[in-house]
């Protein structure tokens, strides 16, 4: 347990040790086929259902198509070093836990800071867009004007996110496995009405409106005359706005990256898998695959079927517009329901997996002692019920009680700084541990993590001004937390003082 401080290292071992601690033991009973459901029952959800039609309105027009690529390379880089550290380090906690054995507590302690940033604000998100596709399938049922929100005096409540928080929380207090066979069985309903939406689609493309591929770029409109509405890497560019043209190609680019956090939740899953040094290569490759096809398939149909003028948020009624507009604007309101149900299917299980990840990473922080150590404590079940009823009890009250708006681009950025982190620390790994046994190797090192890094980097400055700002404020409150209450309770620390740590119970 080398260094001291800020920079006190855990050890590849020490980690690996600490998964057999009894009040502290995850269930080993997962396989490869169930982190690849996993992986792509989180990932396919808002992307595909709530964000291709509106990026393609708003953005880039129909180069989303090409968007959905950008993302999905810089995915893919990132992927290589994730799979090589999640085999190396068969530990829950994903990126929290890479960065503790490369960089050291502080910097474990900010990327965890950031993934509870990253997965609690996504699965409030994406529970206020289960919530309204909830009121639009209550509506075939029950007629128009069936809400799944509320009033309380000056209140906005929405019931229909808090009913999904609740149910996945219990279900994921309940065990793993029976979170998997869940999730398998949604996934295979969201699939198959995903394949429906590419196969009928086809039949009502135009190809007018492919042209142009990528618009010519917009004055910057009113509302952004700040500069905070605009992509970071516009400003310093000196672009007017980031509405099509490039830096429009850009900007979606760095906003359908949401649509393909998940795989790297896989990683946190690590702990609780059989032969994890396989699996989870296996995990994180497949799903990511599966849905990069699915993606680029889906939003060619869309944007082929409709002008993308007909799919922005001001268009028309001024809504946000849906996979479901595109087919309602071809007068097929019959295919326009089934996907309104494919999509409540779908972000069921988006946001189940995403509550899955913050328990193990709050999980993983508590057992190291940087956050109350009782959180750690596991059931006869095998899961951290405490970890999970608190952060079952956050994200309900979030996704209840507060708008969603903007909480997409918080969750790419923080995302896309753990990108950052894990391909680093492939390459500080190799220099300081090379004798350590690799499962999996990125093939081509520096060069894969290096150019990971650069294109996570790049993503990043295209999100907008606003998003850096809130970024950089959630991680301050981090850096106060850390020194007023984690840094003095790691148990790490506490061990090289050769103090006794507290039970888990305690």
């Amino acid at each position: 347990m080398p260094g001291n401080g800020l920079w006190r290292t855990k050890s590849i071992e020490q980690s690996i040790a600490d998964t057999d601690e009894p009040g502290t033991k995850l269930r080993r009973n997962l396989s490869a086929w169930d982190l690849t459901v996993f992986g792509v029952a989180v990932v396919i959800g808002a992307g595909i259902f709530t964000l291709t039609a509106r990026t393609a309105g708003d953005f880039a027009g129909p180069s989303v198509s090409l968007a959905f690529v950008f993302a999905a390379i810089a995915c893919a880089l990132a992927a290589l070093c994730y799979a090589e550290f999640a085999s190396t380090v068969p530990v829950a906690g994903s990126a929290y836990t890479f960065s503790y054995a490369t960089f050291g507590e502080f910097m474990a302690w900010i990327i965890g800071w950031d993934l509870i940033l990253e997965l609690a604000v996504g699965a409030a998100a994406v529970s206020k867009g289960w919530s309204a596709y909830l009121e639009t399938v209550l509506s075939y049922i029950f007629g128009k004007g069936t809400k799944t929100t509320f009033e309380l005096g000056p209140i906005p409540v929405d019931w229909g996110a808090l009913l999904v928080v609740l149910v996945l929380a219990t279900l994921l207090a309940v065990g793993t496995k029976l979170s998997s066979r869940f999730s398998m069985v949604i996934t295979g309903i969201k699939v198959a009405v995903v394949l429906f939406v590419i196969v009928l689609g086809i039949f009502y493309i135009k190809g007018s409106n492919y042209t142009p591929f990528i618009p010519d770029a917009q004055p910057a409109a009113e509302s952004a005359s700040t500069g905070v509405d605009q992509s970071l890497f516009s400003l310093i560019a000196g672009g007017g706005s980031s509405a099509f043209g490039v830096f429009g190609l850009l900007a979606a680019a760095s906003l359908v990256f949401f649509a393909f956090i998940g795989f790297d939740i896989v990683a946190t899953t690590a702990e609780e898998t059989r032969n994890p040094q396989k699996a989870v290569p296996r995990g994180i490759f497949g799903s990511l695959a599966i849905v990069t096809v699915l993606y680029v398939a889906v939003s060619l149909v869309v944007v082929g079927m409709v002008n993308y003028k007909e799919l922005g948020t001001t268009a028309g009624d001024g809504g946000k517009k849906t996979l479901a507009s595109a087919f309602a604007a071809n007068g097929v309101d019959w295919a326009a329901n089934i996907i309104s149900v494919g999509a409540l299917a779908g972000l069921t299980t988006v946001v189940m997996v995403l509550m899955l990840g913050q328990i193990r990473i709050i999980f993983a922080m508590s057992r190291d002692g940087l956050m109350p150590r009782g959180l750690a404590k596991t059931g006869s079940n095998g899961t951290p019920k405490r970890a999970t009823i608190v952060v079952g009890g956050l994200v309900a009250v979030a996704a209840t009680f507060f708008p969603a708006d903007k909480l997409e681009e918080m969750v790419n950025v923080g995302t896309l700084f753990a990108f950052v982190l894990v391909s680093a620390g492939v390459l500080v790994l190799r220099k300081t541990r090379p004798d350590l046994p690799r499962a999996f190797r990125v093939p081509w090192v520096p060069v894969i993590p290096i150019l990971a890094i650069v294109a996570c980097l790049w993503l990043m400055l295209n999100l907008t001004v606003l998003t850096w700002l809130r970024f950089l404020a959630w991680m301050a409150l981090g850096v106060v937390i850390y020194f007023a209450y984690s840094r003095r309770r790691s148990l790490l620390g506490k061990q090289n003082k050769g103090e006794v740590p507290t039970s888990v119970s305690d």
